[in-house]
C-alpha cells in the first residue's frame, strides 16, 4: 500500500500547484521537478513495503524518508507564508528585494531535497533488492509460503510510516482540496455496551448485586478486582444498568477515575450530575466541593457511586471524603486492578474470574459474526484462537477485530491462529496482550492506523466527541477522498470501522443511534501513546517531567504535533517555539485565562500550525501574528469578551473548522467567510451575525462557498436569500434569536429562504425572545424538502401545529425542548411517516391522545420534565418498530402507563414467538 501513500503526496503537490499558482510562481518549476522525483519513488517503496518493519536497514531508510519529506513540507509551507505576505504589500512589492532573495533560497532548498531523494533511491534500491534476493534464495518454496503468511500482517507498516511521517500529512501543509461549545471537559458516564455481546458475567453480576443490596445500613464499598482487560468495566456497566439496581438506588453516578485523575475535576463532574449551573462551584477548594457533593447526596434516597479504574489506595482515600454515610444503605462499586486497593476497602473483595474456554469461544463468535453463526470450516481455528486467549476478554475482542479485517477463509484463520500462538497470553504477564494489540493494529489499512493512533493524543479516559475527532482527522490529512463519499462520511466510516474492530469503545450514542462520544480502553490508549510517540513520531505529549521542566526548544523542534494535557499556561509562559510543529492540542477539564502578555506566544512560536485546539483557554483578544497562521485548518478557542470576529480572520483561507465558544449573546462576524473557500464548519454558541455577501468590484461572478456544510448558530436576521445563495451545500443550520422574524413569510429573513438549501438535513431553531404563545409555523412546503432532524427550543408553539410537521416526509428526528410546544392537550393527527425519534422536554402537556397510525415507524420516545402528563398513549404499544422509551421527572401515572406499554409489548412478542427487546428507562424510579 506504500504506493498509495505516494499517490497522496503526488495529489497534494498537484493541488498545491493548482491552488497557489500565483503564490509559488517563483518556485513552481522546482516544485514540479520534486513532484516527478517523488513519483519515481513508487517502485522503490513497493519493494520496501515487503520487508519487515523490525529490519534495521528499513528503519534507517524510514528515517531518511521522513527527514526528506518533512523538509519538503517545511520549505513549501514557509514559502507560501512568505509569498502571501509579499502579495499583501500591493504595488510596493516590486521593491521587496528580500522576497526575491527568498525565492532563490527556496528553489535551492527544493533542489537540495531533490538531491536527497535521488541519493536515497540510489543508495538503498540495490541494497533492498539484494536483501530480498538473499532472503528468497535461502528458502524453499514452502518456507517462502510460511514467511508470506507471517509477513502478511506487516505489509502495511511501511506505508503507515510514510503516511505518518509526511507523505499523508503533506496534503495538509500544501493546502487541502477545495471541495470538500463547550471546552473539552471529561464527563464520566458508563460506556455503551452492546448487551448481546456480554458473555460470562451473569453469575458474576448476580453475586455483586446481592452484595450491593445486602449488608448493613451504613455506607459500604464493594470492590471488583482483576487484571487489565478482564472485564471489570463491562461487569460494572452491566450492574449499573440492571433494572434491580435502578429500582433500589434513587441516585446512580458513574465516575471514571483512571491513573491520571484530578480530584478537583472529578468532584466538579459529580456535581454536574445534579445541576447544570456549575460555574459557581469552580471557585471552591476541593474540600468545599466534597461538602457540596455530600449535601446533594444527603438530600435524596439511596445512592450508588461507581468508581471505575481506581489505581491506588491514595486515590481512594482522597475521593471517599465526598460520600456521606447517612445510614440509607448507600453503596460504592469500585473497580481496580490492584488487590491492595480492593482490600483496603473491604477484607473480601470480589475477584473477577477468567472466562471459560466455552465462554471465550462464544464471545469471539459474537464479536466476529454478531448474530450469525461461525461457518463450520472456521470453527476449529476459531476455538483454538479463543483458547489461546486464556479467558481474557480484552484479548478476545482485540483478536476479533483482527479477524474482522480478514477474509472468512480457513487459511486466513489458521494464519491468525499461528500468530496468536506466538504471543500466547500469560495471566501473570498481562502486558503480553499488547502483542495481540500490535497484531490487530498491523492488520489495519494504513489510513485507519493513523486515525487509531491519533486517538491516543487525547488524555486517558477522555470521552472524545465523535464530530470533533473526525474533523481533526480531516484537518490532519488522515482522511482522503474515496469515490462519492465526503470527507466527513469517510471519517464516520473510519470511526465505525475502528469500533467494529473493537479498538474504540462507544461511550454515548445520539438518539438516532450515531456515535456521539467514544474513548479507548486504557491498555489500548497506552499502546497508541507508545506507538505514536516512540515509533511513529505522530504526536508528543507535553507535561512537566519528574524534575519539573518542560522540553526545551531543541527538543520541541523535532516534534510535529503537541498534546498538552495539563499546566498549559505554565508551558506557554516558557515561550516555547518549534517551527516544525503543525498541531497544538490543549485538553483541560476547566477553562484557564490566557495572560495578555502571553497571547502572541503560540502564533509566534509555532508559525506553521494546521490545528489549534485551545477551547479550554480563554482569550481576551488576538495578536496580529495570529492572522498570519495561513496554514490553519482547525481552530477552536474560547472568549468571554470577544464580540466581533475581525476581517483579518478571513485571510486564513485554509480554515476548514472554526469553533468559537463565547459568553456573549451575539457575535458580529466581520470576516468575509464567503471568500474562505475551504471553510466547512462554523460553530459558535452565540447568535452570529454574518457579513453581507458582496462580490469583488473586479468581478461580476457571485461568490459561492461550495465547501460550507455547517452554520451553527446564526442570527435570524442573517437568514437572507443572499446568504443562502452562497451556501448551496449547507447540511446543518442552527438559528438563535427572535424566531418570530424567521416565521414571518413577509420578512427578508424568512424560513422560506432556508428552503432553497437543497441539501439541508439538520435544522435547529432556538428562540431568545421573551414572547410566548404567539408563534405559528408556516405551511409544510416552506420547510426544506430533505429535512431529517428538527429541533425547536423555547418556541412556545401550539400543539395543533404538529400536524404541519407531520407532513415533512423525510423527518426522522424531532426534538421539542424547553417549551418548544405548549398547551395542555395534544391530539395527534397522523403523518410522521418517517419519524424514528420523538423527544419532548419541558412542557405543560397534560393529555396526549395518539395511536400507532400516527407514528408508524417510531423507535425511540423521550419524555423529560413532562411533569403534568397524566399518561402515555397505550396505542403506541402497537407500533412494531417501537424499541426504547425514556422518562425523566415524569408523573407517577405516566410511569405506570409506560410499564403498561412495556407489558403489552412483551405479550405481543410472546404471541408472535419473537424475541423483541423493548426497553423502558424511568428516572427517578417509580416506586
Amino acid at each position: 500500500m506504500a504506493n498509495v501513500a505516494v499517490e497522496f503526496l503526488v495529489e497534494n503537490l498537484m493541488q498545491l500547484l493548482r491552488d497557489n499558482a500565483e503564490l509559488i510562481l517563483g518556485v513552481k518549476e522546482a516544485a514540479e521537478s520534486l513532484l516527478q522525483d517523488l513519483n519515481d519513488f513508487n517502485a522503490f517503496l513497493k519493494q520496501a513495503a515487503k520487508c519487515r518493519n523490525e529490519n534495521d536497514v528499513l528503519k534507517e531508510l524510514v528515517k531518511k524518508i521522513r527527514t526528506v519529506v518533512n523538509s519538503a513540507e517545511d520549505a513549501i509551507d514557509k514559502f507560501v507564508i512568505e509569498a502571501k505576505l509579499h502579495k499583501d504589500k500591493g504595488v510596493t512589492r516590486v521593491l521587496d528585494l528580500p522576497h526575491y532573495k527568498r525565492v532563490r533560497e527556496v528553489a535551492g532548498e527544493i533542489k537540495a531535497i531533490r538531491n536527497k531523494v535521488r541519493e536515497i533511491r540510489q543508495n538503498n534500491a540495490i541494497g533492498l533488492q539484494a536483501l530480498q534476493d538473499e532472503d528468497l534464495s535461502a528458502r524453499s518454496v514452502e518456507e517462502r509460503k510460511q514467511k508470506a503468511k507471517k509477513l502478511e500482517i506487516l505489509t502495511f507498516s511501511f506505508s503507515l510510516i510514510c503516511a505518518f511521517f509526511g507523505l499523508n500529512a503533506l496534503k495538509g501543509s500544501l493546502l487541502s482540496a477545495s471541495y470538500d461549545t463547550k471546552p473539552n471537559i471529561l464527563v464520566p458516564s458508563p460506556p455503551v455496551v452492546e448487551e448481546d455481546d456480554v458473555v460470562g458475567f451473569d453469575e458474576e453480576a448476580d453475586n455483586v448485586i446481592k452484595r450491593l443490596l445486602g449488608g448493613s445500613d451504613r455506607l459500604e464499598v464493594v470492590p471488583v478486582v482483576g487484571m487489565p482487560g478482564l472485564g471489570k468495566t463491562t461487569l460494572a456497566n452491566k450492574i449499573f444498568k440492571h433494572p434491580t439496581i435502578g429500582y433500589e438506588f434513587f441516585t446512580r453516578i458513574w465516575v471514571y477515575v483512571s491513573q491520571s485523575y484530578r480530584r478537583r475535576e472529578l468532584f466538579l463532574n459529580i456535581i454536574s450530575k445534579f445541576t447544570r449551573n456549575t460555574k459557581q462551584y469552580h471557585v471552591l477548594c476541593e474540600e468545599d466541593l466534597a461538602d457540596v457533593i455530600q449535601e446533594f447526596l444527603g438530600k435524596g434516597g439511596k445512592y450508588l457511586i461507581v468508581l471505575d479504574d481506581v489505581w491506588s489506595d491514595e486515590a481512594w482515600e482522597r475521593i471517599k471524603i465526598a460520600f456521606p454515610n447517612n445510614n440509607k444503605c448507600n453503596r460504592i462499586l469500585l473497580t481496580t486492578r490492584d488487590t491492595k486497593v480492593a482490600k483496603q476497602c473491604t477484607p473480601v473483595p470480589h475477584d473477577l474470574k477468567f472466562l471459560t474456554e466455552d465462554e471465550s469461544w462464544i464471545l469471539l463468535e459474537k464479536k466476529v459474526f454478531h448474530k450469525d453463526k461461525c461457518p463450520p470450516e472456521l470453527e476449529l481455528s476459531g476455538q483454538s484462537i479463543a483458547k489461546k486467549c486464556n479467558g481474557l476478554p480484552l484479548a478476545i475482542v482485540v483478536i476479533a477485530g483482527a479477524l474482522i479485517g480478514k477474509g472468512k477463509t480457513s487459511r486466513e484463520w489458521k494464519q491468525v491462529d499461528e500468530s496468536v500462538g506466538e504471543h500466547l497470553i500469560n495471566r501473570d504477564q498481562p502486558e503480553n496482550c499488547n502483542k495481540l494489540v500490535q497484531m490487530s493494529y498491523d492488520r489495519l489499512p494504513y489510513d485507519l492506523k493513523a486515525c487509531f493512533l491519533y486517538c491516543g493524543a487525547f488524555p486517558g479516559g477522555f470521552q472524545i466527541p465523535a464530530w470533533k475527532l473526525i474533523r481533526l482527522w480531516i484537518a490532519e490529512g488522515f482522511i482522503q477522498y474515496k469515490g462519492h463519499l465526503s470527507l466527513e462520511c469517510k471519517g464516520e466510516d473510519n470511526l465505525n470501522d475502528l469500533v467494529n474492530r473493537n479498538l474504540v469503545m462507544v461511550m454515548e450514542r445520539t438518539s438516532d443511534g450515531q456515535i456521539k462520544t467514544c474513548r479507548l480502553h486504557d491498555m489500548l490508549h497506552e499502546f497508541c501513546r507508545q506507538e505514536a510517540m516512540k515509533e511513529e513520531n505522530l504526536f508528543q505529549e507535553i507535561k512537566l517531567g519528574s524534575e519539573q521542566y518542560f522540553p526545551g526548544k531543541r527538543e520541541l523542534s523535532t516534534y510535529r504535533r503537541l498534546c498538552i494535557h495539563s499546566s498549559v499556561l505554565d508551558f506557554i509562559s516558557t515561550k516555547p517555539s518549534g517551527e516544525h510543529v503543525r498541531s497544538f492540542l490543549s485538553f483541560s477539564s476547566k477553562k484557564v485565562e490566557m495572560p495578555s502578555a502571553d497571547i502572541p506566544t503560540i502564533p509566534k512560536g509555532f508559525p506553521l500550525l494546521r490545528v489549534l485546539d485551545v477551547e479550554s483557554i480563554n482569550f481576551s483578544r488576538f495578536s496580529k501574528d495570529f492572522y498570519q497562521l495561513y496554514h490553519l485548518r482547525y481552530v477552536a478557542f474560547s472568549s468571554d469578551s470577544i464580540k466581533m470576529l475581525p476581517k483579518l480572520m478571513g485571510e486564513l483561507w485554509n480554515i476548514q473548522t472554526l469553533i468559537i465558544n463565547t459568553q456573549q449573546r451575539t457575535l458580529d462576524i466581520q470576516a468575509n467567510i464567503w471568500n474562505m473557500e475551504r471553510l466547512r464548519h462554523l460553530h459558535t454558541n452565540s447568535s452570529a451575525r454574518l457579513p453581507v455577501p458582496v462580490a469583488p468590484k473586479s468581478s461580476s461572478v457571485t461568490l459561492v462557498n461550495q465547501s460550507l456544510q455547517t452554520l451553527s448558530t446564526i442570527a435570524p436576521e442573517s437568514c437572507t436569500e443572499e446568504v443562502f445563495a452562497r451556501t448551496p451545500n449547507l447540511k446543518k443550520l442552527g438559528i438563535r434569536g427572535k424566531i418570530a422574524v424567521l416565521l414571518d413569510n413577509k420578512s427578508a429573513a424568512s424560513l422560506k429562504n432556508v428552503k432553497r438549501l437543497e441539501y439541508i438535513e439538520n435544522l435547529k431553531l432556538m428562540n431568545d425572545s421573551n414572547q410566548t404563545g404567539k408563534l405559528r409555523l408556516p405551511p409544510a412546503y416552506i420547510f426544506p424538502t430533505k429535512l431529517r432532524k428538527l429541533t425547536l427550543l423555547d418556541t412556545w408553539l401550539e400543539w395543533k401545529d404538529m400536524s404541519i410537521l407531520g407532513q415533512l416526509e423525510h423527518l426522522e428526528v424531532l426534538k421539542l425542548k424547553e417549551n418548544g410546544f405548549t398547551g395542555e392537550c395534544w391530539e395527534s393527527a397522523g403523518g410522521f411517516c418517517s419519524l424514528l425519534v420523538l423527544w419532548i422536554e419541558r412542557t405543560n402537556l397534560a393529555s396526549w391522545k395518539a395511536s400507532a397510525d400516527d407514528f408508524p415507524r417510531l423507535k425511540h420516545l423521550v419524555l423529560i420534565c413532562c411533569d403534568k402528563l397524566k399518561e402515555i398513549p397505550i396505542g403506541l404499544a402497537d407500533i412494531r418498530s417501537f424499541q426504547v422509551m425514556e422518562l425523566q421527572n415524569s408523573t407517577k401515572t405516566a410511569a405506570v402507563s409506560a410499564r403498561q406499554i412495556q407489558d403489552k409489548k412483551y405479550k405481543q412478542a410472546q404471541e408472535g414467538n419473537k424475541n423483541i427487546a423493548f426497553k423502558v428507562s424511568i428516572f427517578p424510579p417509580d416506586l
